[in-house]
């Protein structure tokens, strides 16, 4: 392997006329931009504790109010790669949001497609293009990019869900803004996670006759998640994963364009290594009680707790109990890496 020149083999009077003209050599940094073997990460291996943020996140529902706020959110931030940056991996940003009873969080429409997957309460509701969702523990609701969609809370006791975007990849490419609206009206129908998409290999007659549709289901609940996982781990051997992922029931692919979705199951006394995937991911445990050895690093999870995950990691899960099955809710880049043609499985 050749030594590459490095800046101070240049003459100062050379580097001072490149940046007087706005350029730079590339051989000096070649092998930080492309390093030989694995990339260079920054992206740490971070645990965040649902009991640390709740009581932080319930103060903030008591200092701001929801008006001026827009969204009360806590930001997960992975500290490898600054705190300002609101990053949990390079494209995945997650946020632990509150709505209190009687609150609105407004209508509004933003170029990042964004989730939300419900942590706990009960009586909140998004409404996505006129379709009112109930949210309810463990659900998974859509608002991608260009879609209004609006937050609400007619029940009692505070809800908190989980909101994971593609906002770093959109600001990057300085696409990223938003656009206020007027509250929608609501459809007088339940959403199509209650008629039209029931089952798995059913759609409506109709979507034969028509073009496919980029976002026919927008709530998954999770209760038919959790009965499709158990079904699912009675004929799935040990020594593989018990994981479902969330797709579009008209195109079955991936529901969503840069972030992908997928629910895992460890069952009693499981031990499970992850296959290393070129992608960054996030898991957050929906219940249970384990451990995720993240590239050697041992870090132990409860019940809401949210984990970091770098590219090209390697993952061992362990669930904790021998008796009770531990819930995962994942959220990867792969959708995004696959689009751009580098995607790695390594098996």
């Amino acid at each position: 392997m050749s030594q590459l020149g490095t800046m101070d083999d240049l003459p100062l009077e050379y580097r001072q006329a490149l940046t007087a003209r706005n350029l730079i050599p590339l051989w000096p940094a070649l092998r930080a931009a492309l390093p030989h073997n694995r990339p260079f990460r920054r992206t740490q291996p971070v645990l965040w504790r649902y009991a640390d943020i709740r009581p932080q996140l319930l103060e903030a529902g008591r200092l701001t109010p929801i008006e001026k706020a827009e969204r009360r959110v806590l930001v997960l931030a992975n500290p490898g790669l600054g705190l300002e940056n609101m990053q949990a991996t390079p494209s995945i940003y997650i946020g632990m949001q509150l709505i209190l009873p009687g609150e609105t969080a407004p209508n509004h429409r933003h170029t990042p497609s964004a989730v939300r997957f419900v942590v706990e309460g009960d009586g909140g509701f998004t409404i996505v293009e006129g379709e009112k969702c109930p949210m309810e523990p463990g659900d998974l609701i859509l608002t991608p990019s260009g879609l209004w969609h609006e937050h609400g809370h007619s029940g009692s006791g505070p809800v908190v869900w989980m909101d994971a975007l593609d906002l770093p990849l959109v600001y990057a490419l300085e696409a990223s803004y938003a656009i206020e609206g007027v509250s929608q009206q609501v459809r007088n129908e339940a959403d199509a996670s209650q008629t039209r998409y029931r089952r798995a290999g059913l759609v409506p007659y109709t979507a034969l006759h028509r073009p496919r549709r980029d976002y026919p289901l927008v709530r998954f609940p999770w209760r038919e998640v959790k009965a499709a996982l158990s079904d699912l781990a009675a004929v799935t051997p040990q020594g593989e994963a018990v994981r479902l992922a969330y797709v579009n029931p008209e195109t079955g692919a991936e529901c969503m364009p840069v972030l992908g979705f997928s629910a895992l199951m460890l069952r009693p006394g499981e031990t499970l290594r992850l296959p290393r995937q070129s992608a960054s991911s996030v898991i957050h445990v929906v219940d249970g009680n384990g451990t995720a050895q993240v590239d050697g690093t041992d870090l132990a999870f409860g019940p809401a707790d949210t984990v970091a995950i770098p590219t090209h990691a390697e993952v061992r899960l362990e669930n904790a109990s021998a008796q009770k099955p531990a819930w995962l809710f994942v959220v990867d880049d792969a959708p995004m890496q696959r689009k751009l043609g580098f995607y790695e499985l390594f098996g």
